[in-house]
């Protein structure tokens, strides 16, 4: 019996780690290019404010 719960308990701690480093990544590639989508609006603002 305490097999299968640890069994368990250590899936599910496999899978929320997978799923945390999912969602940092996918932070972390969203800001960039956030980041570089605003850098090219601020590089062509002369041009969008005439």
């Amino acid at each position: 019996m305490n097999e299968k719960v640890y069994r368990t308990i250590n899936s599910t701690a496999i899978y929320s780690l997978v799923l945390g480093i999912c969602i940092l990544t996918t932070g972390l590639v969203s800001g960039v290019l956030l980041i570089i989508s605003g850098s090219k609006l601020l590089k062509q603002k002369s041009k969008i404010l005439l």
